[in-house]
């Protein structure tokens, strides 16, 4: 059906997880961008290419928050 959304109705990560990840954008904020399982994750102080361990602050409908702990 058209104008359905058909993305997942929760999110594939929790707050309080924590997850191996590289950056690979960064926003209009500032923040870099990740995404774990298609789902994105901004995450502050990072840039471009980093891989870094981030835990999960705080999750969205559409995206989450993490930050940086290695």
């Amino acid at each position: 059906m058209f104008g359905t959304d058909q993305g997942p109705k929760t999110a594939p990560i929790s707050e309080g997880e924590e997850y191996d990840v590289k950056i690979e954008d960064v926003g209009k904020e500032g923040d870099g961008i990740t995404r774990i399982n298609g789902f994105v994750v901004f995450v502050p102080g990072t840039k471009a290419g980093e891989e870094v361990k981030v835990k999960i602050v705080s999750v969205r409908r559409r995206f989450g928050f993490a930050e940086k702990i290695s």
